[in-house]
């Protein structure tokens, strides 16, 4: 909360009532931007649940959203305050009041015969708790906007914006190698986003199938690093970028493939996840290993795409007998075809963008995925692998990626792309015109108008980074709310070294708060005639800024009776008149004194700001 000085309103309510706030709810507001008005009331009551007369927190939920005059609400509303917080109706987590919802909902239509929207439902106070019940967690932690992404809304607005400028460019081209990739739509562009906290939102073509390719080779490392140890991973297979072709024919110094993102290293991992096993239960293995990895969004499999890998792998099988040659593969009683087949099954499993922003959310958020709360990866695999696809994900651009975005990322010739903000969310692009390094221009082209917009990219969490960046973790208004309430406490404690760091950082000792009241406002009501003389003859703020109710600091001296700081700032109103009286204000004084207009407390104020003189 901002200093309640003698000019702030000191019956401000920290919380409003519950019932006040279903009111709010239920009326008709003349702009469409409800569900951020919601989100701040529900917000301030779920924070300050002490003050309301309930027991517990479904009763509070049940009145923020109570019809008026009518013991029972709209699930309907509390489900449009969701979304805006960027959960979905077919959340896992919302899954327990989405049942429940409906089987209240098929009882009254058996007894009604009428189908109704669920969102029309109203329920009584018994039901809308039995609803809530089983997602009282997720609901709560939404209610009172603690999501990794507060101000979601206005994210999601720039994201769109990133994404429709995306949309014009119609460089690259599809790959042709195999008559599955060639035969894509290549104006096709999709993008989702899955934080940490589950929250999403889709542009485009989000639920068009693609192959993952090259994306699984991210996935299989860290399902095979969580199974058998990182150690004995990397007993096969580098870490270093290799500075080749993702293709090329060659091994490091140790007669390793230098890391698990190029085809070389790719195939040893494939070879290595559960290698005693059969074929079949392998296969289904790493499927069911990426479902979960998905929260069970859609995981597919293209078999046409398979077939045709298989037909055009002899730089592979090439690659492979180089390998075998050089001793690379585990003892396994597989041959290397069963071998390659199952990396081109790998490769032929099909994802949607939000199914792959899930998985990427799963990496951003420690292995855990956020949508199930399973731990998928465990915790060294998920640091190794965003390592390896910060180094080596975006095939020969990697080093160049990592220069301009920052963030952990892999590409796929479908045109599938992810990107993992660690510790905040997951994205997925679509597009399948190509680079002639084989990665998607939409998606590469996203993440550089996203790092320019926001605070992503690896170091830019620096000291004295860009300030022009907005942090999507803070809500809107944030920092500046913090700066003025710094400021302000800092003008009523009278504290003019704290004042005068702020004047050295180049910050805006005019900045107001919600009710336009300055440091000024602040410290000539609370007497402090240094610092007022420091904010005026040295900080040079404008001297008769007007509050909400059209009070100047002059005003709020004069009111609680400081006569030191009324007489500065009645010299300084004064002055200022003198000063728009012309450029050389002496000489109009002295024409002014001798025509017997100007009185010696004008010339007093005169001589006290002058531009030699100080206060």
């Amino acid at each position: 909360m901002l200093p309640s000085d003698r000019g702030y309103s000191t019956n401000t309510r920290a919380g409003t009532d519950a019932k006040t706030i279903g009111k709010l709810i239920n009326q008709s507001f003349p702009y469409p931007d409800l569900g951020k008005e919601l989100l701040k009331d529900t917000q301030s009551v779920l924070n300050n649940v002490y003050e309301v007369d309930y027991g517990t927190p479904h009763d509070v939920i049940f009145d923020i959203f109570k019809t008026p005059d009518k013991e029972e609400a709209c699930i309907g509303k509390l489900l449009s305050v969701l979304k805006n917080c960027g959960l979905r109706d077919d959340d896992p987590r919302l899954r327990p009041m989405m049942d429940k919802l409906r089987e209240i909902a098929q009882e009254r239509e058996a007894l009604s015969n009428e189908t109704r929207d669920l969102a029309h439902w109203n329920l009584d106070r018994a039901q809308f708790k039995s609803c809530v019940n089983g997602s009282l967690v997720i609901i709560t932690q939404a209610l009172r906007n603690n999501l990794i992404v507060p101000s979601w809304s206005t994210f999601v607005d720039h994201m769109k914006e990133i994404f429709n400028k995306c949309k014009s460019f119609d460089q690259g081209h599809v790959a042709t190698y195999i008559p599955q990739l060639a035969r894509q739509d290549p104006e096709k562009w999709g993008v989702s986003i899955c934080t940490v906290d589950g929250q999403r939102i889709s542009f485009g073509d989000a639920t068009t199938r693609f192959c993952f390719q090259s994306v699984s080779k991210a996935f299989n490392y860290a399902i095979l690093a969580s199974d058998i140890g990182a150690d004995a991973v990397h007993s096969f297979v580098g870490q270093e970028p290799s500075g080749r072709l993702f293709n090329e024919i060659c091994l490091d110094g140790n007669n390793k493939p230098h890391n698990p993102m190029v085809n070389s290293g790719a195939i040893i991992v494939t070879s290595l996840l559960k290698k005693e096993w059969n074929m079949a239960d392998r296969f289904d293995y790493v499927l069911n290993e990426y479902k979960k990895l998905a929260g069970g969004e859609f995981i597919g499999f293209s078999n046409a795409t398979f077939l045709s890998e298989r037909e055009t792998a002899d730089r592979n099988f090439a690659l492979s007998y180089f390998m075998k040659e050089c001793k690379c593969f585990p003892q396994s009683s597989h041959t290397l075809r069963e071998t390659l087949d199952f990396y081109f099954q790998l490769c032929s499993l099909e994802g949607t963008c939000e199914s792959l922003s899930v998985m990427a959310a799963t990496l951003a958020n420690g292995g855990v995925c956020p949508m199930t709360g399973e731990k998928c990866v465990t915790n060294r695999p998920c640091r190794d692998v965003l390592s390896l696809m910060y180094s080596c994900g975006m095939y020969d651009y990697s080093g160049q990626f990592a220069f301009h975005v920052g963030l952990p990322a892999k590409s796929g010739v479908s045109g599938a792309m992810i990107v993992v903000i660690p510790n905040l969310m997951g994205i997925c692009m679509f597009s399948p015109r190509l680079d002639k390094l084989g990665n998607s221009v939409r998606g590469v082209e996203f993440c550089k108008e996203m790092i320019s917009q926001f605070k992503f990219h690896n170091y830019d969490s620096l000291l004295h980074a860009e300030s022009q960046k907005s942090d999507p973790r803070k809500a809107v208004g944030e920092e500046n709310a913090q700066e003025v309430v710094v400021l302000l406490f800092a003008a009523k404690n009278g504290d003019i070294s704290a004042v005068r760091r702020w004047l050295m950082q180049g910050s805006n000792l005019e900045v107001t708060d919600y009710d336009g009241r300055t440091a000024l406002h602040v410290a000539a009501s609370e007497g402090h005639t240094e610092l007022v003389k420091f904010l005026l003859n040295v900080a040079k703020v404008q001297h008769d800024p007007k509050d909400r109710w059209h009070r100047t600091p002059l005003d709020d001296a004069i009111t609680f009776g400081f006569e030191e700081c009324v007489r500065i700032l009645e010299k300084a109103r004064l002055y200022s008149a003198l000063t728009l009286m012309g450029n050389n204000t002496q000489q109009k004084a002295v024409n002014i004194q001798q025509s017997s207009v100007l009185n010696s407390t004008f010339i007093d104020a005169l001589e006290i700001y002058s531009p030699n003189s100080t206060i």
